[in-house]
C-alpha cells in the first residue's frame, strides 16, 4: 500500500572501526544537533525509538545522533544476518513519523560538554575548541560521540559513547591520535583518559 503525506525515507548502513557497532544513517533528522547514548534497555525510556529497538534481542545499546543510529549488537549475531530487518524497522518507524526521543522524559539532561562557558579557565576553552574543531567531526563520522567531562593537573578526562564504547580501537584513538595532537597543541596537557560508563 502506498501511504500519502509522509516523505520515503532511505537508510543505509556505515561500518565502524568497533565490529560490534554499526552506523544506520537516514535521509532525515532524527536529533538535530543533539545526541543521546542508551547503554541499555533500562535507559530507553525516553527514547520510544530506542525502546523498539531493544526489543529486539540482538540490541546491546543504542545511539542516536543528528540524521543517524549507531546500534550495538550482541557478539555472537552477524550483521548480515540482522542488518535487513532493522533497515526495514527503522524504514517503517520513520515513514510513519513516530517519535524518536521525548526531550521531557530525559531525567539526566545532557552535559554540556564541548560548548565553551564563561566560566572555563584558557586551557579548558582550548581544549574544547579543538575537540569540537578537529575530534568531534572525525569521531561522528565512525558513528560516536566524544564528551569532554573534566580537566585536572595536566589530565583530560573525556566521555566515550555510540560506537566509541567499548570499540576495541578506540583507546588508540584515545591515546595515539587525541592525546598526543592535544599535547602538542596545548601543552598543559600531560594525559587523555576515558571515563569509565
Amino acid at each position: 500500500m502506498i501511504k500519502t503525506g509522509n516523505p520515503i525515507i532511505s537508510i543505509y548502513t556505515e561500518m565502524t572501526p568497533n565490529p560490534e557497532t554499526m552506523k544506520f544513517v537516514a535521509n532525515k533528522l532524527l536529533y538535530p544537533g543533539k545526541h543521546i547514548d542508551f547503554p541499555d534497555e533500562a535507559s530507553a525510556k525516553p527514547s520510544p525509538l530506542a525502546a523498539e529497538l531493544f526489543s529486539f534481542p540482538f540490541i546491546r545499546g543504542v545511539f542516536i545522533m543528528a540524521n543517524f543510529i549507531t546500534l550495538t549488537k550482541t557478539s555472537e549475531t552477524d550483521w548480515n544476518d540482522i542488518i535487513p530487518t532493522i533497515k526495514a524497522f527503522l524504514k517503517e518507524y520513520l515513514e510513519d513519523n513516530r517519535p524518536v526521543v521525548n526531550e521531557d522524559e530525559i531525567v539526566d539532561k545532557p552535559v554540556a560538554g564541548n560548548e565553551v562557558s564563561a566560566d572555563d579557565t584558557d586551557v579548558v576553552k582550548r581544549i574544547k575548541e579543538l575537540l569540537e574543531n578537529y575530534v568531534k567531526p572525525a569521531v561522528e563520522m565512525d558513528g560516536g560521540a566524544i564528551q569532554f567531562k573534566d580537566y585536572e593537573d595536566g589530565t583530560v578526562t573525556l566521555m566515550l559513547q555510540g560506537s566509541c564504547s567499548g570499540c576495541p580501537s578506540s583507546m588508540i584513538t584515545l591515546k595515539a591520535g587525541i592525546e598526543g595532537m592535544m599535547k602538542r597543541m596545548i601543552p598543559e596537557v600531560k594525559e587523555v583518559v576515558a571515563e569509565a560508563e
